[in-house]
């Protein structure tokens, strides 16, 4: 066998023992079409290398009655720890993984600031990813990968972040930053695409192909699935839905442009309209303004009526562009109804290219800050098992 072939190997077989949560050998020589034998080798180089373990099997075996019971492969939960986080507006939650995915602790912290220099992020971050690690009795040496989410405009594979809210400058080279800071391997993303992940892994978009996730919170963001992929784009930082533009030199956007979906949608915009229709007087926080519309407040219902109609149009293009089967909307804002109710979902409809076939389903999933940790999580976890593989490259026998 080619070192090329045992590599190929290794991965498929590794995913499928990830994928079934536990299997035995001559299953998984059936399932993936490699060669008894072949399964045979390599799993003894993944057992040798600590990243699967064998356990006695739950299903009654005649060979058991033999006195030779029958086992199963597992990927070994100690192997590795994997820590995921997602930055807020005003606070950080973070999530601890073993190397099956279990969630062993989580942790979350309020932010005295929203906006940080590079360095001191990085800082704050390592002390939070030390305090998850001590919850289990272990520290920051003990983690072998941190996942990131953060909002901005973000190149994932570079992790260079070109601009985010919760930076101080634009284009930093924050994974470099993070991973020299914690002195382990970190993989960024936008925040959308990681709850993208977490829905494709363990939420709604189990099952499911292709799907868009748009997430509404301080900002607007969208996580785009295509055939069981995260799509990003050539430069590695695709779907900035907030961004599209909605109005010619319309409202400013907090990313310097105008016209932008979330300079009407996003809760500093809702909040910037009533203080501009009070006269600077208007001090109320997002929360009463929702409720001020319910009770027919004529300003909070024309504010809100007006950010419902934008996401409508948003949500049109999304589906005129991409036709998905699903749209998940998530995030704090999911929490109130103005953005899904269902005049919304009805001039959504109205604006979509109208075909004899039912339009996309759209359905909410009211994701809190440890469910959005979670996708950070998921996808370091995809990322330190092909680092893990990739050692191996190095014990050949």
């Amino acid at each position: 066998m080619s070192v090329n072939q045992r590599e190929i190997g290794r991965r498929t077989l590794f995913a499928e023992i990830r994928r079934q949560a536990r299997i035995p050998r001559i299953r998984l020589s059936e399932v993936t079409g490699i060669s008894r034998a072949t399964v045979t080798t390599i799993t003894a180089e993944l057992l040798r290398d600590g990243l699967i373990e064998e356990i006695t099997s739950e299903s009654p075996d005649k060979d058991a009655r033999r006195g030779r019971p029958k086992v199963d492969l597992k990927v070994r939960g100690d192997a590795r720890l994997i820590a995921g986080c997602k930055i807020s507006n005003r606070s950080v939650s973070l999530v601890l993984l073993d190397f099956e995915g279990n969630q062993l602790a989580d942790h979350e912290v309020e932010l005295e600031q929203t906006a940080h220099q590079a360095v001191d992020l990085a800082q704050l971050l390592a002390g939070h990813v030390g305090d998850l690690a001590n919850k289990v009795g272990r520290s920051l040496a003990d983690v072998s990968g941190f996942g990131l989410g953060i909002a901005g405009i973000v190149d994932a594979p570079r992790g260079f972040v070109h601009w985010s809210p919760s930076l101080t400058s634009r284009n930093v080279e924050f994974g470099k930053v993070l991973s020299d800071t914690l002195s382990i391997p970190v993989f960024l993303d936008n925040d959308a695409n990681l709850v993208a992940m977490a829905e494709k892994s363990f939420g709604l978009g189990q099952g499911h192909s292709d799907f868009i996730v748009v997430t509404i919170e301080s900002g607007v963001g969208m996580g785009i699935v295509i055939g069981n992929e995260i799509y990003r784009g050539t430069r590695g930082c695709g779907a900035e839905f907030g961004h599209t533009k909605v109005q010619l030199e319309g409202a400013l956007c907090r990313c310097g442009q105008r016209g932008c979906l979330e300079a009407y949608v996003a809760d500093y915009a809702l909040l910037r309209e009533a203080m501009s229709a009070s006269g600077g007087q208007d001090d109320r926080q997002v929360e009463d303004l929702l409720a001020a519309a319910k009770t027919g407040d004529a300003v909070a219902s024309s504010i809100v009526e007006r950010a419902g109609r934008m996401f409508a149009m948003g949500l049109a293009n999304l589906v005129n562009i991409f036709d998905p089967e699903l749209i998940i909307l998530a995030g704090e804002q999911m929490q109130a109804s103005h953005l899904y109710a269902e005049e919304v979902i009805e001039v959504m409809r109205k604006l979509i290219v109208q075909v004899d076939k039912a339009p996309p389903e759209v359905v909410v999933h009211k994701w809190g800050n440890q469910m959005w940790a979670r996708g950070a999580a998921a996808y370091a976890l995809e990322n330190v098992s092909e680092l893990a593989l990739q050692e191996m490259k190095d014990n050949v026998v």
